[in-house]
């Protein structure tokens, strides 16, 4: 039984953008004054007092209201890292390389990717990957694994293969495929493997934390093997509806709002889909027949579709499962608000995922890429 992690508290400002490998790291500038988040178009945190004081009786919420426990046990790495910062009550993992994850790595915001995780293979009808990878692979690898949940289906699928799953936080479990091991690194620092290592190169929920996109493929390029693949799945933070049920100035138009300031802040974009990210830096670092798949995911219980409302459902009971654990560290950076402040907001945002007159959706993009052999 591994020992139970340490939690320094750390205060959420000032805080700090890291600045290139081996550089000092850059100051960031203050949480946004109200005339400067009134230019982005992000709204104060008395609007959402006034939001939770009105009348919310006509919202409606036909999904279940519980999620269930899902699986949890000890962490076991090859590499054992025991402390965590603690700022505004959730734990982040700690100061390694130029890491600055935003989201906590405690055990609620763990169940929350792990739900996350079973939407996403809705989203690609039951598969881990729609990469045309061989069966025969031998080696893949897992870029910013998480709970490592991805990694441990992916290793039950190819037990033939040596699967790695890397991540700055200690929060994988003990019990794994006997082809499967974890370690401690962080994406952003030099890749340590040989050149051509790898037949496969999988990541994931990776918005907001690369620092740069052209150089994390320049080293997904070295280290994959000729022939061999790289994919990664990410979603846009833009909450948008095709019928205008999702208004300018909602909870869920914040959202994106305050998650793309928030990235320009650190320096690390989480304007993935619309900047076309994958496309751009894939075809720089030399990778062929790159393919960009988009799908419309629903939130909520609305869409009259069984597949799509399923799809909704899950979303939503995601997101509701550590909604605070999504906006804390930004919400707390960008806009220098308090818990509480931030509590308010999502209560807000709740009240508009069980109002299924509001038809919000995001995009999931899934990338994929060949090296040339």
């Amino acid at each position: 039984m591994v020992a139970s992690p340490k939690a320094k508290e750390v205060t959420p400002a000032p805080a700090s953008r890291p600045a290139a490998a081996g550089g000092p790291p850059v100051p960031i500038s203050a949480p946004l004054t109200a005339e400067a988040a009134g230019n982005l178009g992000i709204l104060p945190a008395s609007h959402w007092q006034q939001a939770q004081e009105e009348d919310a009786a006509n919202d409606t919420d036909d999904t279940a209201s519980t999620i269930g426990s899902l699986l949890s046990s000890t962490a076991s790495l090859s590499q054992s890292i025991f402390e965590y910062r603690k700022i505004l009550g959730r734990t982040y993992h700690s100061d390694i390389g130029n890491a600055e994850a935003w989201q906590p790595n405690d055990a609620r915001h763990a169940e929350a990717m792990d739900i996350f995780h079973h939407l996403n293979t809705l989203i690609l009808s039951g598969k881990l990957y729609i990469a045309p990878l061989s069966k025969k692979i031998r080696k893949a690898v897992d870029i910013g694994t998480g709970t490592g949940i991805w990694a441990i289906d992916f290793a039950d699928e190819f037990p033939e293969a040596e699967v790695i799953g890397t991540d700055v936080s200690l929060i994988q479990p003990t019990w794994v495929p006997p082809n499967l091991k974890f370690e401690i690194d962080d994406l952003n620092l030099e890749w340590t493997w040989p050149d051509n290592t790898f037949d496969y190169i999988h990541s994931r929920s990776l918005i907001g934390v690369v620092q740069d996109w052209e150089e994390f493929y320049r080293q997904a390029f070295r280290s994959c093997k000729p022939g061999g693949y790289v994919e990664d799945v990410s979603n846009s933070v833009r909450a948008f509806s095709l019928d205008g049920t999702v208004k300018e100035g909602s909870a869920l138009d914040q959202w994106g709002k305050v998650f793309v300031e928030g990235g320009n802040k650190f320096g690390r974009t989480f304007r993935i889909v619309e900047d076309d990210i994958h496309r751009k830096c894939m075809e720089k670092a030399g990778f062929v027949d790159i393919v960009i798949k988009d799908i419309q995911v629903p939130v909520g219980a609305w869409p009259k579709d069984k597949t799509l409302q399923e799809l909704g459902i899950w979303a939503k009971m995601a997101l509701e499962s550590d909604l605070e654990g999504y906006v804390n560290h930004i919400w707390g950076v960008v806009l220098g608000w308090t818990p509480e402040e931030i509590s308010t907001y999502c209560a807000a945002f709740r009240r508009e995922l069980k109002n299924t007159r509001i038809h919000g959706m995001y995009t999931t993009r899934i990338a994929y890429a060949r090296k040339p052999e």
